[in-house]
């Protein structure tokens, strides 16, 4: 049986929510990581400053097997059609930026 990593870019008023679902859906556990970053749109700014977009990292390990249903539980816990949000493996949400890759 192998495994695989599933890595969710999720909003920290989410990450409760995005772990919770997972386990309903097979996961047994998660590391999450504090993290920040841009993505295609403009950064948000006051003043002149930019502002800081946060997201925490929610990182899964599970059986192959599982991650069907434990993707499609993070993609409707954390609101992947929203953007500063997504997921690795298989992209969910982060439209913004995969509209402007497409031919």
């Amino acid at each position: 049986m192998a495994n695989k990593c599933i890595i969710a870019m999720v909003k920290p008023n989410l990450t409760d929510q995005v772990v919770n679902s997972a386990k309903k859906a097979g996961a047994t556990g998660a590391t999450i990581i504090p993290a920040s970053g841009t993505g295609a749109g403009e950064a948000k700014t006051f003043f002149g400053l930019s502002l800081d977009i946060r997201t925490e990292l929610v990182l899964f390990l599970v059986s192959d097997t599982l991650v069907e249903p434990i993707l499609s539980a993070i993609k409707e816990a954390g609101r992947f059609s929203e953007p500063g949000t997504g997921m690795v493996e298989q992209t969910a949400g982060m439209e913004s930026q995969l509209s402007r890759t497409k031919p």
